[in-house]
């Protein structure tokens, strides 16, 4: 199991979403871009969002990403606080607040097993993406529990078990990728593999030995976030039942074919594309309480 320094380190290394738009302008520009793409890419963040009623209410999130969405809450009224595991993540929330002066309350580096906060401090904590990643989740949720007032509601998003992403191109298309690359390599094709991606994989390959590579939950860890990613956790209602023990769930909601992965999907129409993002997404939302 790996250790939250091993992810602290990983997430600090590689900023969540960076690699979708590219870190090569000032701040501005950045922040600027990747809301774009992210918005037009997951435009049903924003629904979910307001779906919130954010107004006048006390929001922790965990995990901050390139507090992109939380800009959002605090443009919706939510008296936004942020936690996260990595001094980067806090350095860019600060530094993309000062740049649009949001106002927020406090922005602190740490870890969702210890929230530094009193018992009873949240209307809502809001986490997109992020808890999937944290192996003592029974811990996190109870954590969760303590700094919620009573009626107070947990919004997540996890990774879905039954999506496309995970059933046909993690399992399926990526694994036959991965041997046919792993075999190119063996029969001296190696230094026409440049793809860092690629080269990331070969390397585990040869590092695990391939058959043990290519099984879950290792394979599937490794190519949701990129090759080093230390830890990831794919969901169901069951799932999170059973790990948020705490709460119940509200609501549930799929969104987000990744047709990223999935190129193919984009030759279908608008509305067969919708569908199966509702049925089969790789977002699982879930509204607990």
């Amino acid at each position: 199991m790996n250790t939250l320094h091993d992810i602290e380190q990983f997430w600090d290394a590689n900023p969540c979403g960076e690699t979708l738009v590219g870190k090569d302008q000032e701040w501005a520009t950045f922040f600027n871009r990747y809301d774009e793409f992210r918005y037009r890419t997951e435009g049903h963040i924003l629904g979910e969002l307001d779906r919130l009623q954010l107004k006048g209410k006390d929001v922790l999130e965990i995990g901050i990403g390139q507090a992109a969405d939380s800009a959002q809450i605090i443009r919706r009224g939510g008296r936004w606080h942020g936690l996260d595991l990595t001094a980067e993540a806090v350095f860019r929330a600060k530094t993309r607040f000062d740049l649009f002066q949001h106002p927020y309350q406090a922005v602190k580096q740490g870890s969702a097993t210890e929230i530094p906060y009193p018992d009873q401090s949240f209307d809502v904590v809001y986490s997109h993406g992020v808890l999937h990643h944290i192996p003592p989740i029974r811990q996190v949720s109870q954590e969760i529990r303590r700094v919620l007032k009573p009626g107070g509601k947990l919004v997540i998003m996890m990774y879905n078990k039954h999506s496309l992403n995970y059933l046909v191109s993690i399992n399926l298309v990526r694994r036959l990728l991965m041997i046919g690359l792993f075999w190119l390599a063996k029969l001296g094709a190696r230094p026409l593999i440049t793809n860092p991606l690629f080269t990331g994989h070969l390397k585990n390959a040869e590092e695990f030995g391939l058959l043990t590579y290519l099984r879950n939950p290792l394979f599937m860890m490794r190519n949701t976030d990129g090759p080093g990613n230390p830890y990831s956790k794919v969901y169901d209602r069951h799932d999170i039942a059973a790990d948020f023990a705490e709460f119940n769930i509200l609501e549930s909601r799929v969104h987000f074919l990744n047709e990223r992965h999935l190129p193919i999907l984009k030759l279908l129409p608008q509305s067969a594309r919708s569908f199966l993002a509702s049925r089969f997404g790789w977002h699982l939302w879930a509204t607990l309480t």
